[in-house]
């Protein structure tokens, strides 16, 4: 029924959305020239000519958001994705438009109207997403409009995605069963057959799609199922053998015949997204170093009356492409042998009157500002370690040295979640890894966010 239904659905889908972008202009219009202004001689007045208007630019967001995968059938898309994507349309589409009306010299189109009818459109697409959202999840929480999928494997990875699609009912998938060996079955799973009655269930014209979770003992089968799957014309996926180790946006590249998967690329190898990345950063840090300028100066100050002594503390750091940098920092502890060797600790007794207030704030880090702007760092990034314990924690700390793919960072995903200072290193890494993994500007701007309103004050004593 849903495989039925779902073409259809999806064409009324894109009608609202496009009908939602004409109110957006019919309300952006009566609001800013009919209002507020009291009259309807501009250009942006309603008309059949800029209702055909509204219509094309309607038709342009609805391409934009098809080519960025938007309008995908696919249920694992969060509504976070959604939200960003809608807004990467809307405002590209904007640009589109406004580009348009100054080259055709539009000159008494109001900007007025513009301004309202884009923030109109963000509103209304994305309240109707969450909304949507709301409606599904109740729906599929009561046994509706579900997607039934049959596993073929029984084994830990099998187990794995059944967890995980339990954990997320809203998602609205059913395991209709499992096909493999009946004996790693618990009591209260479906057994469709073996590896050798693959046509039987697969055939069955209730199952919305295939899920292939074999062990690596059992791929040697895939050559059995993946022509079962095509030849019984059911849509299949595979979760790979490796897959705690693949990352969350592995890349594939072709020579050949050979498909090379890149277990570690992350978006800020993109050379725009990297440039995008830099340019704030410059930006952020310059501003910063001159807006805070009165209270660096003070706090050097304290820190020079607080004992012998320099007022910035200079320590070596692996940074970018395992390569040592000078981070910068106040200086909080009293000067000691063991300042490139020893871990701190929430209560540590080296600390000065100031530098404790400092470190409780994390004031201590705004000279970083300065490895910022040459380049050593990043405002937002994995937190950089002494050369010291990069070398022992390589040794017994999985995958750790992958951070270094990424520039450090002032504050970072594992910092906002509590993971900073004297806590556990393995969770610091996995969340490091995580934020490398999921990059993106909005979730950039998240951790400042967070950083900046909550974030700053740690656990120390």
């Amino acid at each position: 029924m849903i495989r039925k239904n779902q073409a259809f659905l999806n064409r009324v889908n894109i009608i609202l959305d496009m009908l939602l972008v004409i109110i957006s202009y019919l309300f952006a219009s009566w609001l800013r020239l009919d209002f507020f202004d009291g009259h309807g001689d501009n250009m942006a007045a309603v008309s059949s000519k800029t209702i055909l208007l509204a219509v094309a630019y309607s038709l342009v967001l609805f391409l934009l958001l098809s080519l960025l995968g938007f309008y995908n059938t696919t249920r694992t898309r969060r509504l976070i994705w959604k939200v960003r994507t809608i807004f990467l349309g809307v405002t590209v589409s904007i640009l589109i438009a406004s580009t348009f009306l100054f080259v055709f010299r539009l000159v008494d189109f109001s900007r007025g109207v513009l301004l309202v009818f884009y923030l109109a459109t963000l509103f209304l697409l994305t309240g109707k997403y969450a909304f949507m959202r709301l409606v599904l999840r109740r729906f599929r929480g009561k046994g509706y409009n579900l997607k039934h999928v049959v596993v073929i494997g029984t084994g830990s990875l099998a187990r794995q995605y059944k967890n995980d699609i339990e954990a997320e009912p809203e998602l609205g998938f059913h395991i209709k069963g499992f096909i493999g060996n009946q004996n790693l079955l618990r009591e209260n799973e479906t057994w469709l057959g073996s590896f050798a009655d693959l046509d039987e269930p697969l055939s069955s014209p209730d199952i919305s799609e295939v899920v292939i979770a074999l062990d690596p003992e059992e791929y040697s089968r895939l050559w059995q199922i993946i022509p079962a799957c095509e030849r019984n014309g059911v849509k299949y996926s595979v979760i790979p053998f490796y897959n705690d180790i693949i990352p969350s946006n592995p890349t594939i590249e072709t020579i050949g015949r050979s498909k090379l998967i890149n277990m570690r690329t992350n978006r800020l190898e993109n050379v725009g997204w990297a440039i995008l990345k830099r340019g704030f950063d410059i930006t952020a840090s310059a501003l910063g170093l001159v807006l805070l300028s009165p209270l660096l100066l003070a706090i050097a100050v304290g820190v020079k009356c607080s004992g012998p002594g320099p007022v910035l503390f200079r320590q070596k750091r692996v940074g970018y492409q395992r390569k040592e940098f000078e981070m910068l920092k106040f200086r909080s502890m009293r000067v000691n042998e063991e300042e490139d060797t020893a871990w701190t600790q929430n209560e540590d007794p080296r600390r000065t009157k100031i530098g404790a207030v400092l470190r409780k704030t994390s004031l201590d880090e705004l000279p970083q500002l300065i490895n910022v702007l040459k380049g050593d760092m990043s405002l937002v990034g994995p937190r950089p370690e002494l050369p010291h314990f990069v070398e022992q924690f390589k040794e017994t700390i999985p995958y750790y040295m992958v951070k270094h793919q990424v520039k450090p960072g002032m504050t970072g995903w594992a910092q906002i979640n509590g993971y900073r200072g004297d806590t556990s290193i393995e969770k610091r890494v996995e969340l490091d890894l995580w934020y490398i993994d999921n990059w993106s500007v909005w979730l950039d701007m998240r951790i400042l966010f967070r950083t900046v309103f909550g974030g700053m004050t740690n656990r120390e004593v």
